[in-house]
């Protein structure tokens, strides 16, 4: 692990993943100390130290296919195999138009240049800023954001925000296997299970992101 700093502000973008009320202490799927990021989120968007900032929105419709409701006799967290992979069923969550789904008031948004709202698909779940999760033929279907950030000249990614283990972190290895510098700033994300710790830091270090400690 490395000292968190930016670097090559100019050819940068941050990237803050799914910082909703849901994913907060009390919501449907709250993530161990979610609340203590948003604070140091939003005084790093309000200096702007990178040249872009990107925000993910979980937006499931009503009924998605990766909740435990959807499938009858099913628990939250229980794991099945959905288009051929393992799903994890998740209580409803980021439902849209809900409170829960909202981008979380404590973070200054205006700050972003865009905001990629994902999971919409009613059948296939999506983790990732990059790639959707497999769907029904196999494939993981492109949310767009590579080539979005191509077209803006970015090489170097910071990855921060909610759920370290899921989609903060599906997110920073999508975004090395595009080819973009990741940097993975660890102190600014929350797990939902923290005993994935371990596991997640190896996850990255295959894919060759640098995992940032500190609060830049």
């Amino acid at each position: 692990m490395v000292e968190a700093k930016l670097r090559d502000a100019e050819h940068a973008a941050l990237l803050v993943v799914d910082v909703q009320p849901d994913f907060m202490p009390g919501g449907a799927l709250p993530t161990q100390g979610g609340d203590e990021v948003v604070p140091p989120i939003a005084r790093l968007l309000e200096r702007a130290p990178s040249r872009y900032v990107v925000a993910t929105q979980d937006w499931h419709p009503p009924g998605h296919i990766s909740f435990a409701s959807s499938h009858p006799g099913c628990s939250p967290f229980e794991v099945i195999e959905l288009h051929g992979v393992d799903q994890v069923l998740w209580p409803d969550h980021c439902v849209q138009e809900t409170r829960g789904a909202a981008l979380h008031d404590g973070v200054p948004w205006r700050h972003a240049d865009l905001i990629l709202r994902k999971a919409t698909d009613p059948l296939v779940d999506s983790y990732s800023a990059f790639r959707e999760n497999f769907a029904p033929d196999g494939r993981r279907p492109s949310t767009g954001l590579t080539g979005y950030l191509r077209e803006l000249g970015v090489e170097q990614l910071y990855v921060c925000g909610l759920a370290r283990d899921y989609c903060a972190l599906w997110s920073a290895e999508d975004g090395a296997q595009a080819g973009f510098g990741v940097h993975f700033l660890w102190d600014l994300t929350r797990p939902v299970d923290a005993s994935n710790d371990a596991s997640v830091q190896r996850t990255l270090q295959a894919a060759g992101v640098e995992i940032v400690t500190g609060v830049p």
